[in-house]
């Protein structure tokens, strides 16, 4: 993918396909790495589903063959001398606590680092295609963070849904925002 961006938007809708309530996207930057994380508390993977799921070639999937969002992830991670990391509890094993986190690391120094993108559209895009599910965005930059929780923002709203066309142009202008006062 040309954007890390990109890989964002993927595992997050894979959270989401899972039955996810809330997911957690972070982004930790220094000026020679970046972390990212993505969390949920979906159903989670079966032990044997997480052995396969940096094979592009495994997919739980009935409609392809194939299955690409975290082998192409691994692989903008590993390019970069960076790695990535599953884990992930079936609800079948814990019915109190499962989910998945997904955590790759990238060496921006590296010249197969691949540019982070356009993540206030990705941000943005995930919360209005999927307005039920509580969403935590965090982007910790050494000048400073850019933050957004849902949660607060539906103690704030009320019954205004986050999908509203109004609330979706505040939320992408808030972020906005936020990346002009670090940068």
């Amino acid at each position: 993918m040309k954007e890390l961006s990109l890989n964002v938007l993927d595992i997050a809708m894979n959270s989401v396909k899972a039955k996810a309530e809330n997911i957690l996207i972070k982004l930790v930057e220094t000026a020679d790495t970046l972390t990212l994380t993505i969390g949920d508390d979906g159903c989670g993977m079966s032990e044997e589903t997480v052995k396969n799921v940096m094979n592009p070639f495994y997919t739980t999937r009935t409609t392809r063959s194939v299955g690409l969002g975290v082998p192409l992830l691994k692989l903008a991670a590993e390019q970069t001398g960076g790695k990535i990391t599953v884990e992930s509890v079936s609800e079948t094993v814990n019915p109190e606590k499962h989910g998945t986190t997904v955590t790759a690391e990238f060496f921006k120094n590296h010249l197969d680092f691949t540019p982070l993108g356009d993540i206030v559209s990705t941000v943005t895009t995930l919360i209005q295609g999927a307005p039920d599910i509580e969403w935590k965005f965090e982007h910790i930059l050494e000048g400073g963070s850019v933050e957004l929780d849902t949660k607060q923002l539906r103690e704030i709203l009320g019954d205004v849904p986050l999908d509203n066309f109004e609330v979706i142009k505040w939320i992408e202008e808030y972020l906005k925002e936020g990346y002009a006062s670090v940068s």
